[in-house]
């Protein structure tokens, strides 16, 4: 079989979060979803079965869970320190796509959405 990459997705990450560029924004917070997209390029964990061959999930919610704690003006710098964090955490990613979505921006309308993706891949960000 010929494996070129698989993917782990982590989706509808629901977080509460002080980003924005209003004031207000970063001193009240608001709902924030974060789907993540890892492209693995190291296929042990496919043979082993084992957590160890792979990259867990658990610990990439918690790595977007603590960077999601930082509060930031634009979901494009959040992004990007996701991004990073990852790479530098998991030397199996090959590439990712990160979305922020703010659930409900300040800007009026009826479920209304803003979101950012960055993609990128290693080496290249």
């Amino acid at each position: 079989m010929d494996i070129k990459e698989y993917n782990i997705e982590l989706k509808g990450i629901h977080l509460y979060a002080y980003h924005g560029v209003m004031e207000q924004e970063r001193r009240i917070g608001a709902w924030y979803t974060v789907d993540a997209v890892l492209t693995v390029d190291d296929y042990a964990g496919l043979e082993s079965d084992s957590i160890e061959g792979t990259v867990s999930y658990a610990d990439v919610y918690s790595l977007i869970c603590r960077e999601m704690e930082k509060p930031s003006m634009l979901l494009e710098n959040v992004c990007l320190r996701i991004s990073k964090a990852l790479y530098a955490s998991f030397g199996q990613i090959s590439a990712l796509s990160i979305t922020l979505c703010k659930d409900t921006p300040p800007m009026g309308g009826d479920r209304l959405s803003a979101a950012v993706t960055l993609k990128s891949s290693r080496g290249k960000l």
